[in-house]
């Protein structure tokens, strides 16, 4: 699996390069959604069992795909930017009160009092936001598969039944030790990757419209092989 989503981003470097610039101009929005639709498709390529990056092409179906692959990040990991985000207002709020609201007229026992607990609410609020990400990533991972493989069918990407019974086909060990190892392997690209920055403005372009891209396409790659290994052999890229 490692072996072969680390050789398949460089089947064409072309379409490798492309997909770096859509994300080197993703800070105007629009092009993050081409950018996640494409990534979307290499995972539908590679479980209808291509060995090439597929085309830029039907660009439409590409955008909507990118929005769709959005949302599915976005509504997983929604209770962990809820609380993530209730967490740091509470905290903000309640430094401002403190240090310029009532500077003088609450006691400083009492100030540090309600700092300390708000402070542990807030702390653990954020520890759960960052526990809950790490957690649900290789979930969202096998629902990313599963939303490819019934051909970008949005709700197949919630259907909780089929994706833990795909899981369960997966199994709970191999899943950790992909999540592990893929992570390990992406963050090690991404480190040798950063070294190209002491390079002026070159070492930037290769990070941007090698690196990135490799990276991602080497994730969504493994994303595929995840999904298939549930099935038979036929199935695998």
């Amino acid at each position: 699996m490692i072996s072969d989503s680390l050789k398949y981003p460089t089947s064409d470097w072309k379409r490798l390069s492309a997909l770096g610039l859509l994300l080197f101009v993703s800070i105007f929005i629009i092009p993050l959604f081409f950018a996640l639709g494409y990534l979307f498709r290499v995972i539908k390529a590679s479980l209808a069992g291509s060995e090439e990056l597929p085309a830029f092409e039907e660009w439409g179906e590409m955008f909507v795909d990118g929005i769709k692959v959005f949302l599915v990040y976005l509504l997983y990991t929604l209770p962990a930017i809820i609380i993530g985000i209730y967490s740091l207002v509470v905290l903000f709020s309640t430094l401002y009160s403190l240090t310029y609201l009532y500077p003088t007229t609450v006691p400083l026992s009492n100030a540090t009092l309600i700092n300390s607990i708000l402070g542990g609410s807030v702390i653990f609020g954020i520890i759960f936001s960052i526990i809950y990400t790490i957690v649900i990533y290789p979930i969202i991972a096998v629902a990313l598969g599963n939303m490819a493989f019934y051909d970008g069918e949005f709700g197949s990407a919630f259907n909780l039944s089929e994706i833990l019974s795909t899981i369960s086909e997966i199994g709970w060990v191999d899943l950790i030790i992909w999540y592990i190892v893929v992570g390990l392997v992406a963050t090690v690209i991404l480190f040798i990757g950063g070294l190209f920055n002491i390079i002026p403005i070159i070492g930037f372009l290769i990070l941007i419209l090698i690196v990135y891209p490799y990276t991602y396409i080497f994730i969504s790659r493994a994303i595929a092989w995840l999904y298939s290994s549930a099935f038979d052999e036929e199935y695998v890229p």
